[in-house]
């Protein structure tokens, strides 16, 4: 790691399982959820104030909504979310058939398609019954498509600059894969692998895109973050982090240049969390030398 790097600590408010980070521009605040907290943060730098609102049920993602406010993953439902009456209202459900099912990670794409996937509820961190999830997307008037099903855990998703390689982790498989992604009908096809997970690494988790289209992902049960090169599957870097559960990271900031980090803190026992008083708090890594790009607004 480059010396100049630096990882702080920011929100020291522990999270069961801190996630989906993401800037939000107009407010210039944080979003991240706590899934099994059941509540989505937004955090302002410039305040260190954090405002929170329960979600009754497990939260997997929220992004940003065009029309105003949020939209998130709880439960198996994607709903929206109104901040100023702190109301939550089920728009569409996914997985009807699988009860045990939840939404993981979600993220939009350029054209304001929501992409998110499910997988089986745990019985401990990080072990679901195998190939319970599936992967949809949602288009502005509300019909979702399945995308991909067997998914163990739906995890890190985001695109190549040029809108056609859509990047995207199952978690147990320990890879990073890459489809071909026709963003007119949301179609995609063609998967390989970019990168497969090295002994230590842990499990790949969520994951962003840098402003030069390369990859950092971060890595459950591995303390880190590691930047990928796409194009030949090369890692070009790794960040250390206090915690080992780190979950997912964005780029935020006024100038995209600051990294932040969500962890964990689920499933560690008195002795990890000893060792990890920071467990499940959020990270901001500075002094990386790259920026990232703005998230994208959900259509419907």
């Amino acid at each position: 790691m480059m010396s100049s790097v630096k990882v702080e600590c920011v929100v020291k408010e522990s999270a069961l399982i801190g996630e989906g980070p993401l800037w939000e521009e107009s407010e210039q605040t944080l979003l991240f959820v706590d899934i099994s907290g059941q509540k989505i943060h937004r955090w302002s730098p410039s305040t260190n104030q954090i405002q929170s609102l329960e979600t009754g049920d497990t939260v997997g993602f929220v992004v940003p909504r065009r029309s105003g406010g949020y939209v998130a993953g709880v439960g198996r439902s994607i709903v929206a979310v109104n901040w100023s009456t702190q109301m939550v209202t089920s728009l569409v459900q996914v997985d009807e058939d699988k009860k045990n099912n939840r939404l993981n990670d979600g993220k939009v794409d350029p054209i304001g398609r929501l992409l998110a996937g499910t997988m089986g509820k745990e019985g401990r961190p990080a072990e679901v019954q195998r190939q319970q999830g599936s992967l949809f997307s949602v288009i502005s008037n509300l019909s979702v498509t399945k995308n991909l099903s067997q998914v163990d855990i739906s995890n890190g998703l985001d695109w190549s600059l040029d809108q056609k390689t859509f990047f995207y982790i199952d978690s147990l498989s320990l890879t990073v894969d890459a489809f071909d992604y026709d963003s007119t009908s949301g179609h995609i096809g063609n998967r390989r692998v970019v990168y497969r997970m090295e002994e230590g690494e842990g499990l790949p988790d969520g994951m962003t895109v840098d402003a030069d289209g390369r990859l950092w992902v971060a890595c459950y049960d591995g303390g880190r973050v590691i930047n990928i090169d796409p194009v030949t599957g090369v890692r070009l870097q790794t960040v250390s982090l206090p915690v080992m559960k780190t979950t997912s990271c964005c780029f935020g900031g006024p100038d995209y240049s600051d990294l932040y980090v969500t962890s964990a803190s689920l499933g560690l026992d008195q002795s990890g969390r000893r060792q990890q008083p920071l467990a499940g708090g959020t990270f901001k890594v500075t002094g990386l030398g790259v920026k990232g790009r703005p998230s994208n607004s959900f259509s419907g």
